[in-house]
């Protein structure tokens, strides 16, 4: 078996030292032969960085490191051109200043190697004097390949006004290209989210973007197909050794673990990071997830935790994929695009696209729902886990009471910076919570009689729930207290009632558990249980 390349971003390097490589220079000379100009978007450790290399490789005139593969018997001239390769991961970007020198110091280093004599003090013009000095020297036009072109932005999120100012220094180093058009072969970008044009790309307009393309949806990740091809032995050599007969279907575990992203909601791909750490370290687990979470996306999060109750089947329509502004990140879509959502289907309103998207396997969101709720209760993942074995005995025991008593506690250790004055809050953190434990729990579901907060399903009993937050006044009585706890368990188990919401386990046989829960604050909860027999 081939050695397996797990951290290994160097295309020359996995030719020539034996490494596992799924082929996908087809999508390499269709992406040559077919535009000047590209933009990709993908999640972090997905590829795009192996993408570039391979791409800047296919330009090195080097015709024999591709023998084997599919462009190694087209008819791809092998042409070399020039490359400049700026991984903007590499680049420091505390300030805005640092950032322009550190583009400079970057730039010179090629400069240098060249044997130029190029001194401007400014990133652009001396990007430009680069690529125009390159293409007199060598006689052929140059390839620019960006990847993670928008890291000194993202990095910068927590910090607006020193993200805007990396966007503005970003905006005027990659506009240098527009102008470059005579010198330039190919330009291909890459990144996680794309900013719209009254953005970083202001004036680099003209960019071919391939991120929903169905043309190029698996352009990164690992095809089901691809895994029986080149991890086929593998998978059968694991099931072989004995150490996962706890599986019955190993392959089956392996694609619910890290299948299931698409972008065009056809083809589906594997993460190929998550993948190879697997066959490395043989065992599952959350991988990718465990590589890095932007903090950032966790804040917007707690800024606005009702959408993390609406995740399942969210739908977006394809004008919201395309306006991302710095200033106005939505957390839908940074979710979509960091990877924690994928589109599962592609529907049509009124001829327009509408994107479904939803998690796209175990691995994403059982460590996501553990982010989340460590994130909302400002507690370390050890505390959260303990808290959800604590509730999950009692919801499988149907004391509800010892429930109440759980959520009291957990509610109660949220620090004040944390805490929402909103009802989706307090919804967000419990649906949060059951989704870990691994119960059949859904958000918002809809019913003939409108849309119930919160469902679960366990073998013989089903919770129907209802969440109301009663705003109560700093300092009142414990008569007045009682007074809007009476009045909001009321109003939940009434709208449990009289809209149906448990109708579904008529004759069901389960016991259905009527609960309707409400939050004046941090630790005052009350609940008012009512039990029915499905029958």
């Amino acid at each position: 078996m081939k050695k397996l390349p797990l951290g290994i971003q160097n295309f020359r390097k996995i030719m020539e030292g034996g490494y596992v490589y799924v082929d996908k220079t087809q999508y390499v000379y269709n992406i040559i032969n077919g535009g000047s100009y590209y933009f990709l978007s993908r999640p972090r450790r997905f590829g795009k960085s192996l993408l570039l290399d391979t791409i800047g490789e296919a330009f090195s005139g080097d015709r024999e490191l591709f023998k084997g593969l599919w462009i190694y018997g087209s008819d791809y001239s092998f042409e070399k051109h020039p490359v400049i390769r700026l991984d903007m991961s590499n680049i420091a970007n505390e300030t805005p200043e640092m950032l322009k020198d550190e583009l400079l110091i970057e730039l010179k280093s090629r400069i240098k190697k060249e044997g130029f004599s190029i001194d401007y003090n400014t990133p652009s013009a001396t990007f430009k004097t680069l690529i125009e000095e390159l293409h007199e020297k060598y006689n052929q036009t140059v390839v620019v390949l960006i990847d993670e072109y928008d890291k000194p932005i993202l990095d910068r999120l927590g910090d607006m006004e020193v993200a805007e100012a990396n966007k503005d220094v970003l905006g005027g180093f990659y506009g240098v290209l527009k102008s470059m058009d005579p010198h330039l072969r190919l330009t291909f970008i890459t990144g996680i989210t794309k900013f719209t044009k009254a953005s970083v790309f202001s004036e680099l307009n003209n960019l071919g973007d391939l991120t929903l393309s169905r043309k190029y949806s698996s352009v990164c990740g690992i095809g089901i197909a691809d895994l029986d091809e080149y991890f086929g032995e593998r998978i059968k050599a694991l099931s072989a050794a004995g150490d996962f007969n706890h599986v019955s279907d190993l392959r089956g575990e392996i694609l619910a673990w890290y299948d299931g992203y698409s972008w065009d909601g056809k083809n589906r791909v594997i993460n190929p990071f998550s993948l190879l750490s697997f066959f490395d370290q043989e065992r599952f687990a959350s991988f990718w997830y465990a590589s890095g979470t932007p903090k950032f996306l966790m804040e917007l999060m707690i800024k606005d935790p009702g959408v993390y109750a609406k995740l399942k089947n969210l739908r977006i329509t394809g004008l919201m994929l395309d306006t991302t502004e710095i200033d106005k990140i939505e957390a839908e879509l940074l979710l979509f695009q960091t990877g924690y959502l994928t589109v599962k289907e592609i529907a049509y309103d009124m001829n327009e696209e509408v994107f479904v998207l939803g998690m796209p396997n175990s691995e994403v969101r059982k460590a996501f729902d553990l982010h989340v709720a460590t994130a909302f209760t400002g507690k370390k993942q050890a505390y959260v886990k303990n808290a959800q074995l604590d509730i999950a005995e009692a919801l499988q025991g149907g004391d509800l009471q010892k429930v109440l008593e759980m959520l009291r506690g957990l509610f109660a250790s949220i620090p004040y910076e944390l805490h929402v004055d909103r009802e989706a809050y307090y919804h967000s953190v419990f649906y949060a919570v059951m989704n870990v434990l691994g119960f059949d729990i859904d958000a918002e579901v809809s019913t003939a009689g409108g849309r119930v907060d919160a469902v679960l399903e366990l073998d013989d009993k089903a919770y129907v729930m209802e969440f109301k937050y009663g705003k109560c006044e700093q300092g009142a009585s414990q008569e007045e207290k009682k007074k809007l706890f009476e009045k909001a368990l009321g109003e939940g188990m009434e709208q449990i009632k009289s809209r149906g919401y448990a109708k579904k386990y008529e004759g069901s046989g389960k016991k259905v558990h009527l609960a309707a829960f409400a939050f004046l604050g941090r630790d005052d909860i009350e609940m008012r249980v009512e039990e029915q027999q499905g029958i």
